[in-house]
């Protein structure tokens, strides 16, 4: 690379991100963490300890954000600075952090496309087993692992609220995943997913298709924003499921809440205290209704959730197969990784970026 093209690429990112600067809208962001830093000053702030705590984690996540694009100018400035001044053989050195700052700049063109009315809230995401057996059980599993590996690599916090393990892998499972824009680069995932694979469970190793659903919903967390009637509800307490040990609260606290007017049923297992289990429920029956409530009112059904689609052929997003060649292909725009093992170590970020892109 000439140092005339490294300089032609620099002042290209610099272009586009003083054009993204605008739309990240950094000015509101700032005012933003200032108001919710005042109001964490306050005398007597923590004498609400769960308002507090939302106040707090808001600001976190705003302080987070601006951190990250004020790293970003500040490298990029640095960069555009040292490269007016060194040689074509000294900028060689810096090409990794030229390719880095191109990632980056990708990042904040992402970062604007979530706008939407739920993307700056933490998600909810449940995993259904689909068509296939023992192998869509395996499936779901792989999934579940897939998104924890996600979230981690993020910096997200994941935790499992309840699930339903068989002895070849899953039937359900809930996680609660919390960061910042979580549900607006989570939303990209709903939808029936399906594995195509050499199946370990058939003794002749026959290629097997299976299926599970992933459902990704915003977590509501404000009781304001949705008020249920007591009177509609039944709330029962049972030990809860599973293998036990460290992963698994075996206690008689396990809470499932009844919402009786349109039999919904949520479960949360894996809090301490069914205290704690209850709480947790709540907030999933709150997100499930104010999405229905949305769906509603919404031309397109598919809008926040997507249509409810069977766990089988003819209505998968994306399809992983290992089996007869290696491929995860995104049926909805035609994004493909050819390297599924590190998909399945939730390599999602181009699924996620050309899904927002589209």
């Amino acid at each position: 690379m000439t140092k005339s093209e490294f300089q032609q690429i620099l002042a290209t990112l610099q272009m586009q991100w003083e054009d993204l600067k605008v739309k990240l809208n950094l000015d509101g962001l700032k005012k933003d963490l200032t108001f919710l830093q005042n109001e964490q000053n306050t005398p007597g702030f923590w004498d609400t300890p769960d308002e507090a705590q939302k106040i707090s984690q808001k600001a976190s996540q705003k302080e987070t954000q601006l951190t990250k694009w004020d790293t970003l100018e500040q490298n990029l400035n640095g960069l555009l600075e040292m490269a007016s001044e060194a040689s074509e053989a000294e900028l060689i050195d810096f090409i990794p952090e030229l390719l880095q700052l191109e990632t980056k700049v990708k990042e904040a063109r992402t970062a604007t496309l979530l706008d939407g009315e739920y993307d700056t809230y933490n998600a909810l995401l449940t995993l259904h087993v689909g068509n296939g057996g023992q192998d869509a059980e395996d499936f779901c599993q792989m999934l579940q692992r897939m998104y924890l590996r996600w979230a981690d690599n993020q910096g997200f916090k994941a935790t499992i609220l309840e699930e339903s393990s068989t002895d070849d892998g899953l039937r359900s499972c809930l996680i609660n995943i919390k960061g910042v824009m979580v549900y607006g680069l989570l939303r990209s995932e709903h939808g029936v997913h399906r594995l195509i694979r050499l199946s370990p469970f058939n003794a002749k190793s026959l290629r097997q298709t299976s299926f599970a659903r992933v459902e990704v919903i915003p977590e509501i967390e404000s009781k304001d924003e949705l008020v249920i009637d007591p009177s509609d509800l039944r709330i029962d307490v049972f030990r809860s499921g599973g293998a036990g040990g460290q992963s698994v609260n075996t206690t008689d606290s396990a809470v499932r809440i009844t919402y009786l007017p349109i039999n919904l049923v949520v479960t949360c297992q894996n809090e301490k205290s069914q205290h704690q289990n209850k709480d947790a429920a709540m907030k999933v029956l709150r997100s499930r209704l104010a999405q229905l409530k949305a769906e509603q009112k919404a031309a397109e059904l598919n809008e926040l959730r997507g249509d409810i689609l069977d766990n089988s052929f003819g209505s998968q997003i994306r399809t992983y197969t290992l089996q007869p060649y290696k491929l995860v292909k995104d049926h909805r725009t035609d994004y493909e990784e050819n390297q599924p093992d590190k998909v399945f170590n939730g390599k999602l970020k181009g699924f996620i970026e050309s899904y927002l892109s589209q």
